[in-house]
C-alpha cells in the first residue's frame, strides 16, 4: 500500500485506473484501489488477566464515490504499514483479498455519517475463530452478569479483575441467545451507561465483536475498538426498540438456568473448561452415576425466604447478608453433597435448592416439619437425618444440570453445584470407571458455615446399599 499526496491526480499511462469498491469481487485481486482513510484502530483478542492479543489493524475507508468499506492489515504486516497511516490521507492499494460485506458498501452523504455492520447469528457462526472482519451485533438483553432484568441488575464496580468484564446474554432477532463478553473500556462504558439510565435498558449494540467458541458454544467478545450503545442512542437500537414494541412476547422474563440450552459435557470436560476459560457463570448438563453421600454434613441450610441467601445468626434474630435485613424470614433449602462418577472421573456434586425436590417431591422445610412431628421435640435441637429417598438413588445414573460460578475458577479442587436433576440417563459405553479417590469439595462462601439441622446418620444404611450394588 502506497501513500499519495492528498491532491494527487489519478495516474495516467498504460496502467489501469483505480477501481471503486463496487467493482471489487470476493477473492484475491491484484488490481489497484484508491481510498481515503477515515479511521484506523488496533484489533485485539481479549485474554484473561492480560492486555489482549494484537491481531492487526482495522481500517474504515471511503472511495471517490462515497462508498464505505472496512479493511484489515494482519499482524505480520502491521510494522510495515502502521507508521504510514494517517487519518484523512489518500492511499492506493494493490494485491489484496476481498470478502463479502453483505450490502454495507452504500453511498453516504458525508464521512461523519455513523455506520454499523450488524450481522446475524449464522454469519457470526460462519466466521467463528477465523480472525477475519469484525462486525457488530444488536439484540435485546436477557441477563446481565447472570441477573434477570425484572429487578435492576447490580453491576460490579470493584477495582479487581472481576470488574474488567461484563457478561450479558443477548437475544438476537434471528437466532438464539448469545453470550457477549465486554472487556475493559467496553465493560466500563456499558456500566456507566447502564447505571445512568432512568429505566432499565433493553437493547444493546456492540461494535467490532470477535466470534469465538467457549466450551463448545459460540460467543462474542469485545475488542479494544468496541463501542457499546443502549436503547435510543443510535438508529439500529432505535429500530430494534420499535420492533420490540410490535413483538412484546420476545421480551418475556426468563429463568437464568433456561436462557441457554445446556451443552452435555463429561466431568473431565467441565474441569478443562474451568482451567482454560475466563471466569464466568455457565450451565452444562453432565451424566454421572451416584456413588455415595458424604457423611457428617447437614443436608439443608437456613436461607432467606426472599433471596435464598444463607442467613447468619445474630444475637436474637437471623440476618440476611445480601440485603442487610435483620428480621429475615427463614426457610430450609436443600444442600446435599454426593460423590459421583462417570466413565473417567469422580467428583463431588452439591444438590442445591429446588434440585433436591426432584428425588423427594417435597420441599426441605416440609420434610423437616414431618420428621419433627413424628419424633417430637424442636427442629433446632433434633438431628434430622438425610431422607431415605436420597440414599435409594445410590447406584443410579442421572443427567444433572450443573452451574459453574466465579469461585469454581479460582480453586484447584473440583466440586460442582447441581441446580436440577434433569432425567434418568445412561453413561455412554466406554472403559470401566477409574478407581480414583473421591473428589473433595470447594466451599461456597455463601453456604460454608453451619446452618442448622443435624449431621446425617446413614452409615449402616449406606453400607447395606453399597453391598447390594456390588452383589
Amino acid at each position: 500500500m502506497a501513500k499519495t499526496a492528498k491532491t494527487t491526480a489519478i495516474r495516467t499511462g498504460k496502467a489501469s485506473p483505480p477501481l471503486f469498491f463496487r467493482h471489487v469481487s470476493p477473492g484475491p485481486d491484484d488490481s489497484t484501489l484508491k481510498f481515503r482513510l477515515l479511521h484506523f484502530w488496533e484489533a485485539r483478542k481479549n485474554v484473561k488477566g492480560g492486555p489482549g492479543i494484537l491481531l492487526g489493524i482495522e481500517m474504515l475507508m471511503i472511495d471517490a464515490e462515497g462508498t464505505l468499506a472496512q479493511g484489515f492489515i494482519g499482524q505480520n504486516r502491521r510494522n510495515q504499514y502502521e507508521k504510514e497511516l494517517q487519518r484523512g490521507s489518500i492511499y492506493t492499494l494493490t494485491n489484496f483479498y476481498a470478502s463479502n460485506s453483505s450490502g454495507d458498501e452504500e453511498d453516504i452523504e458525508g464521512i461523519l455519517t455513523e455506520r454499523f455492520r450488524v450481522r446475524s447469528f449464522s454469519e457470526f457462526e460462519a466466521n467463528c475463530d477465523l480472525r477475519g472482519d469484525l462486525h457488530d451485533v444488536v439484540g435485546h438483553l436477557k441477563l446481565v452478569d447472570g441477573q434477570a432484568l425484572h429487578q435492576r441488575p447490580i453491576l460490579c464496580t470493584n477495582d479487581d479483575s472481576a470488574s474488567r468484564k461484563v457478561m450479558v446474554h443477548l437475544q438476537l432477532k434471528d437466532g438464539p441467545v448469545m453470550n457477549v463478553y465486554l472487556w475493559d473500556e467496553a465493560a466500563e462504558s456499558f456500566r456507566l451507561k447502564f447505571d445512568a439510565s432512568a429505566a432499565t435498558p433493553t437493547v444493546l449494540l456492540v461494535t467490532t465483536v470477535n466470534p469465538k467458541k467457549l466450551g463448545g458454544k459460540l460467543c462474542l467478545s469485545s475488542m479494544s475498538s468496541s463501542r457499546v450503545f443502549l436503547d435510543e442512542e443510535v438508529d439500529p437500537t432505535n429500530e430494534y426498540l420499535a420492533w420490540l414494541t410490535t413483538n412484546p412476547s420476545v421480551t418475556s422474563l426468563v429463568n437464568p438456568v433456561e436462557v441457554v440450552k445446556a451443552e452435555t459435557l463429561t466431568i473431565g470436560e467441565i474441569s478443562a473448561f474451568l482451567k482454560r476459560q475466563p471466569a464466568q457463570v455457565a450451565y452444562f448438563d453432565c451424566i454421572a452415576t451416584i456413588d455415595d453421600f458424604k457423611l457428617g454434613t447437614e443436608w439443608y441450610y437456613i436461607a432467606c425466604k426472599n433471596c435464598q441467601t444463607k442467613l447468619n445468626r445474630g444475637p436474637t434474630t437471623l440476618l440476611c447478608p445480601k440485603y442487610g435485613n435483620e428480621n429475615a424470614t427463614a426457610v430450609a433449602n436443600y444442600r446435599v453433597e454426593m460423590s459421583v462418577y462417570d466413565n473417567d472421573e469422580q467428583c463431588t456434586f452439591i444438590i442445591l435448592g429446588d434440585a433436591g425436590k426432584d428425588p423427594t417431591g417435597r420441599k426441605a422445610t416440609e420434610l423437616i416439619d414431618a420428621y419433627v412431628q413424628e419424633n417430637g421435640g424442636d427442629a433446632v435441637e433434633l438431628e434430622v437425618p438425610l431422607p431415605q429417598c436420597f440414599i435409594d438413588t445410590i447406584g443410579q445414573t442421572k443427567k444433572f444440570r450443573i452451574k459453574v460460578a466465579h469461585y469454581n475458577f479460582t480453586s484447584t479442587r473440583l466440586s460442582l453445584t447441581a441446580t436440577k436433576i434433569v432425567s434418568p440417563a445412561e453413561l455412554p459405553p466406554k472403559n470401566l470407571p477409574l478407581k480414583t479417590p473421591p473428589g473433595t469439595k470447594v466451599e461456597n462462601t455463601e453456604l460454608a458455615e453451619s446452618s442448622g439441622g443435624g449431621a446425617s446418620a446413614i452409615d449402616d444404611q449406606k453400607k447395606a446399599k453399597r453391598t447390594k450394588r456390588s452383589g
